[in-house]
């Protein structure tokens, strides 16, 4: 199926990513379905964070994914090519684009959308995944304590079709995608280095309640950040081990 052939949508829902995932374990819902919606009120992020959205302003979105010719433990390759799928979204309107290791994009050091992979696995193939994104379009009063929200309209003084941006996204997507499809994860990781934020820059992090200076030297197979420290030693951390520290 065509990514985005099939869009539902709801001008309010609790998540899209639990509505995705309620319609794909039902039946009523196959790869390439897009959950499209003009407000969560619920809006999942990161770690159990929110999503901050003013109704009907920003693109918020979940699209399912049947991956199940890649492996459980080769899951971050999802993120990968859906962040890739983002910047090359983004990157028609806006320069200076960045993915913030695990799951923001940036536009220099501001956060204009953020992503949440939510996986269904059977043994170790990855039977589905739910790509939620959402991206700062129209926004351009943000009320939230996030330290530094933007939007397409705060950077361009533009307001955007939210609705051509969801095609755009899916079609972005969809590339990136059959990319995997076609086993090209070389491209995509070299695509990924080569936008990650802060990539081979000393860096200050925060790992257990401990600061030091680092170097992000790469992300290994199992979406775990490599940091160098100004010792020499790399280590690997996991989603809630390392934090940027501005």
């Amino acid at each position: 199926m065509k990514l985005g052939s099939n869009i539902i949508y709801r001008e309010k829902v609790s998540s899209t990513n639990n509505l995705a995932a309620a319609l794909f374990t039902s039946g009523k819902a196959g790869e390439g379905t897009v959950i499209y919606a003009g407000f969560q009120s619920e809006g999942k992020g990161h770690r159990g964070n929110t999503w901050e959205g003013e109704p009907g302003k920003n693109l918020t979105m979940s699209i399912i994914l049947t991956p199940a010719f890649l492996e459980a433990d080769r899951q971050f390759l999802i993120s990968k090519v859906v962040s890739l799928a983002l910047i090359d979204t983004v990157s028609q309107f806006t320069k200076g684009l960045s993915i913030k290791w695990p799951n923001d994009i940036y536009v220099l050091n501001d956060k204009i959308a953020g992503i949440l992979i939510e996986n269904i696995v059977t043994g170790n193939i990855l039977s589905a995944s739910i790509a939620g994104v959402g991206l700062n379009i129209n926004q351009e009063i943000f009320l939230s304590d996030a330290p530094n929200p933007v939007s397409l309209k705060k950077i361009t003084g533009k307001n955007y079709d939210i609705k051509e941006l969801c095609h755009t996204m899916c079609n972005n997507l969809e590339q990136r995608y059959n990319m995997l499809k076609a086993g090209a994860i070389s491209e995509i990781d070299s695509d990924y280095l080569a936008l990650l934020y802060r990539f081979e820059e000393i860096s200050l992090f925060s790992s257990k309640g401990r600061r030091f200076r680092g170097t992000i030297t790469g992300v290994d197979v199992y979406g775990q950040l490599l940091i160098k420290d100004v010792r020499g030693t790399i280590k690997k951390y996991s989603f809630k081990e390392v934090e940027f520290i501005p």
